[in-house]
Protein backbone atom coordinates (compact mmCIF):
# COMPACT_ATOMS: atom_id res chain seq x y z
CA UNK A 1 0.00 0.00 0.00
CA UNK A 2 1.40 3.37 -0.96
CA UNK A 3 1.01 6.63 0.97
CA UNK A 4 -1.97 7.93 -1.04
CA UNK A 5 -3.85 4.62 -0.75
CA UNK A 6 -3.20 4.65 2.98
CA UNK A 7 -4.45 8.24 3.30
CA UNK A 8 -7.66 7.29 1.49
CA UNK A 9 -8.16 4.35 3.86
CA UNK A 10 -7.49 6.60 6.86
CA UNK A 11 -9.99 9.14 5.55
CA UNK A 12 -12.59 6.38 5.35
CA UNK A 13 -11.79 5.35 8.92
CA UNK A 14 -12.05 8.96 10.15
CA UNK A 15 -15.46 9.40 8.54
CA UNK A 16 -16.53 6.05 9.97
CA UNK A 17 -15.62 7.23 13.47
CA UNK A 18 -17.08 10.72 12.96
CA UNK A 19 -19.77 10.47 10.26
CA UNK A 20 -20.49 14.21 10.47
CA UNK A 21 -17.10 14.89 8.83
CA UNK A 22 -17.38 15.51 5.11
CA UNK A 23 -14.40 13.77 3.41
CA UNK A 24 -13.94 16.57 0.88
CA UNK A 25 -13.47 19.09 3.71
CA UNK A 26 -10.57 17.29 5.42
CA UNK A 27 -7.23 19.07 5.02
CA UNK A 28 -4.57 16.32 5.19
CA UNK A 29 -1.89 18.36 6.98
CA UNK A 30 -4.10 19.98 9.61
CA UNK A 31 -4.91 18.16 12.87
CA UNK A 32 -8.44 16.75 12.90
CA UNK A 33 -9.22 18.34 16.27
CA UNK A 34 -8.38 21.78 14.80
CA UNK A 35 -10.70 21.21 11.84
CA UNK A 36 -13.58 19.37 13.48
CA UNK A 37 -14.96 18.42 16.87
CA UNK A 38 -12.63 15.37 16.94
CA UNK A 39 -12.17 14.65 20.64
CA UNK A 40 -10.26 12.08 22.69
CA UNK A 41 -12.99 9.44 22.32
CA UNK A 42 -12.91 9.91 18.55
CA UNK A 43 -9.14 9.46 18.65
CA UNK A 44 -9.49 6.27 20.67
CA UNK A 45 -12.09 4.90 18.25
CA UNK A 46 -9.88 5.92 15.33
CA UNK A 47 -6.91 4.01 16.82
CA UNK A 48 -9.16 0.96 17.31
CA UNK A 49 -10.40 1.21 13.72
CA UNK A 50 -6.80 1.42 12.49
CA UNK A 51 -5.94 -1.70 14.47
CA UNK A 52 -8.94 -3.60 13.09
CA UNK A 53 -8.45 -2.50 9.49
CA UNK A 54 -4.66 -2.45 9.19
CA UNK A 55 -3.54 -4.72 12.01
CA UNK A 56 -1.33 -2.00 13.52
CA UNK A 57 -1.48 -1.58 17.26
CA UNK A 58 -1.22 2.11 18.16
CA UNK A 59 -0.22 2.64 21.80
CA UNK A 60 -1.88 5.53 23.62
CA UNK A 61 1.47 7.33 23.83
CA UNK A 62 1.46 7.55 20.02
CA UNK A 63 -2.08 8.91 19.58
CA UNK A 64 -0.65 12.37 18.88
CA UNK A 65 0.95 10.92 15.74
CA UNK A 66 -2.55 10.26 14.39
CA UNK A 67 -3.48 13.96 14.62
CA UNK A 68 -3.70 14.60 10.87
CA UNK A 69 -4.04 12.34 7.85
CA UNK A 70 -0.49 13.18 6.79
CA UNK A 71 1.06 12.45 10.20
CA UNK A 72 -0.98 9.27 10.58
CA UNK A 73 0.12 8.05 7.15
CA UNK A 74 3.78 8.73 7.97
CA UNK A 75 3.46 6.94 11.31
CA UNK A 76 1.65 3.92 9.88
CA UNK A 77 3.76 3.47 6.75
CA UNK A 78 6.72 2.77 9.00
CA UNK A 79 4.72 0.03 10.74
CA UNK A 80 3.06 -1.78 7.84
Amino acid sequence: MNREELKQKLLALVTGVAPDIEPSEVLPGVPLRDQFDFDSMDTLNYAIAIHRELGVDVPEADYSKLASLDSAADYLLARL
